[in-house]
């Protein structure tokens, strides 16, 4: 297996090892957080209803009316994405959260997303 493909394995691995212990409730639902080469996405989700409460990504009209034509990095849209997501959490009336990398390392982008949604009001 070459080291590419072993790293996505691994960090498979990782995320369900993390998955089995978190759950999303009413009261305190879950954070998830994907990242991909170029772009970052989040949700809010209710895992004992089985709905997404908020959601954001570094793609979409509310992300591009922020950003504008600004010439952002990685890290600044994430944290951008971050605070999105917790302007629409606040607004659909959660405050608390559980924080679910997805078997991503806390540091650079998750750790931007984290912090921005952090700013604008969500706890974890």
């Amino acid at each position: 297996m070459n080291s590419a493909k072993r790293r996505v394995v691994e960090r498979g691995r990782r995320a369900a090892r993390v998955r089995k212990s978190i759950s999303g409730t009413a009261e305190r639902p879950r954070l998830c957080v994907k990242r991909s080469i170029n772009h970052i996405y989040a949700q809010i989700i209710d895992d004992v209803s089985g709905k997404t409460l908020a959601s954001a990504g570094s793609v979409g009209k509310e992300f591009t009316g922020k950003a504008g034509k600004e010439k952002l990095n990685k890290t600044d849209v994430s944290k951008m994405v971050g605070e999105i997501l917790a302007e629409k959490a606040v607004g659909a009336g959660v405050k608390a959260v559980v924080f679910d990398r997805k078997g991503y390392l806390y540091h650079g982008r998750v750790k931007a997303l984290a912090e921005g949604a952090r700013g604008k009001g969500l706890e974890f």
